[in-house]
């Protein structure tokens, strides 16, 4: 971040040297006669044994120079209090700009902060890195969607925007456009855009550095003839060098956390079977380092259908390899012996052990007859799932076990049950729970709190029970926060 204290200090300093400066001339001027200081000026002549012939012995003895200088005038308190609060608008800018942690976010304090600098209402800021990689954005201040389009529609050539955008010659320290309109050589449809929207200057600004290469590039809109001064520039300049570091920054986050969905998503179903009796849906948010939360949904012979969440312990590609190796392991054991869901996780115990002995995961795996809406399910270490109907609202009585790898031998009855038509069986990994910041048990009540509250219309539908669920419990985006735990919701809907 800029060192706005240190700059402050440096121009107070300068100043003081000025003010001390002029403080010490004042007070030579006023001590010592004019033909003196002609004389001061003049060529020195030789000395004889440390004394000047040509200047006569005073017998007048000033008092010594030991006058204080008097305070700034008003001129130099004026350039002081100016810098002093250029400076801290620049540093409190500065700051918010770095307290955003989206790139959404960082775009629109940039846009508003470059706005409050230059004396602009509107503005409109393009993302397109040079090297053509990355994320790529188009954002207005004070512009409709509309509005935005119409500008888009002037060739690019023809706006300052456009120039900053490609790099050309003369635009490394931004493009004012003082009145548009009464450029001669303006392009037609630019004039036409201008006209319509309302405004009469612009000024452009890139987003670039050596480092980070150039971004982007932003531009204010004025309402009538304008142009920011060049303190306004100057200020408009160091935010946007700062901006465009933050903005490569969060670039590269931004980037990360797509990678790492976009391997999570893979290893996840791509898509959900279809069995006659029963209707699914699935809800998946993966933390920004990747973890290892996952869900399974796979056909069984005779239209019987299995269905599984897990969670490995840990975050990181790690995590996430390990929770590919366990839904595979888990398929494969499901297809071979899923009637029986405590042999199913014996074996996916076993396994676990003998071959990643220091990892430890969750899982419940259900084993269900649509026709005869018949659940029979084990679980390991896992929360037990919630049952959503017309009639009631209530967890699954599973029993007490300890997750996979935690002991020599894992064994533990199988619990099963009977949704009645139309329910809703919720499955759900602990990161819906631990997200809500709550303690366990206040976890629970606002989960049941959440099922028991979605609209009778939408209780049919296990989307939008889902959404619903997902919706309440981690309001306000904190379903795409930055925590570490991954979520999973699987809700199967019985006819």
């Amino acid at each position: 971040m800029l060192d706005i204290g240190l700059l402050v200090r440096v121009h107070v300093d300068a100043l003081i040297v000025a003010q001390n400066h002029m403080g010490v001339c004042d007070a030579i001027r006023r001590i010592t006669p004019v033909g003196k200081l002609a004389a001061m000026s003049a060529p020195h002549l030789p000395k004889v044994a440390g004394i000047n012939p040509e200047v006569p012995v005073s017998t007048h003895h000033p008092a010594p120079l030991t006058e204080v200088p008097g305070p700034p005038g008003p001129f130099i308190q004026d350039r002081l209090a100016g810098w002093v609060s250029d400076l801290t608008t620049l540093h409190e800018l500065t700051e918010r700009l770095a307290g955003t942690n989206t790139l959404d976010s960082a775009l629109n304090e940039l846009l508003q902060a470059g706005a409050a600098l230059v004396g602009a209402r509107r503005g409109l800021l393009v993302l397109e890195p040079a090297s053509g990689e990355g994320l790529s954005a188009t954002l207005g201040l004070g512009l409709s969607h509309a509005e935005l389009g119409h500008i888009e529609t002037v060739p690019r050539a023809a706006t300052a925007l456009g120039r900053v955008l490609d790099g050309l010659p003369d635009t490394a320290d931004g493009v004012t456009s003082p009145d548009l309109l009464g450029e001669k050589d303006l392009d037609p449809r630019h004039r036409e855009v201008a006209v319509r929207l309302g405004y009469a200057a612009s000024y452009a600004l890139p987003l670039a550095t050596e480092a980070a290469g150039r971004l982007g590039a932003a531009v204010w809109l004025y309402d009538e003839p304008a142009e920011p001064a060049q303190k306004q520039r100057h200020l408009a300049g160091l935010y946007a060098r700062y901006a465009t570091e933050h903005l490569a920054r969060l670039i590269e986050l931004e980037r990360a956390r797509a990678d790492v969905a976009a391997v999570a998503e893979e290893l996840l179903p791509s898509r959900l079977p279809r069995i006659p009796g029963v209707q699914l849906a699935a809800r998946h948010r993966t933390g920004p380092r990747g973890g290892g939360d996952w869900y399974d949904a796979l056909p069984l012979p005779d239209r019987t259908l299995g269905l599984a969440v897990g969670s490995v312990g840990g975050s990181g590609p790690s995590a996430m390899a390990a929770m590919g190796r366990l839904r595979a392991s888990l398929r494969a054991y499901a297809v071979m012996e899923g009637e029986d869901p405590v042999a199913v996780l014996s074996d996916l115990e076993l396994l676990l052990r003998l071959t990643e002995p220091a990892r430890t995961a969750t899982a419940l795996f259900a084993y269900c007859e649509p026709a005869a809406r018949k659940v029979v399910l084990a679980g390991a270490g896992h929360t037990p799932p919630l049952v959503l109907g017309e009639r009631r609202c209530e967890f699954v009585e599973t029993t007490l076990s300890a997750p996979l790898g935690m002991l020599a031998c894992w064994e533990a009855p199988s619990v099963e049950f009977s949704p009645a038509p139309g329910e809703t069986v919720l499955l759900y990994t602990d990161g819906l729970l631990r997200r809500t910041g709550d303690a366990m048990d206040r976890a629970f009540a606002r989960l049941h709190s959440a099922a028991a509250s979605v609209p009778k219309p939408d209780r049919h539908d296990p989307a939008a029970v889902a959404d619903h669920v997902l919706r309440t419990m981690l309001p306000d985006g904190l379903d795409r926060s930055d925590s570490a735990e991954d979520v999973v919701i699987l809700a199967a809907h019985f006819d």
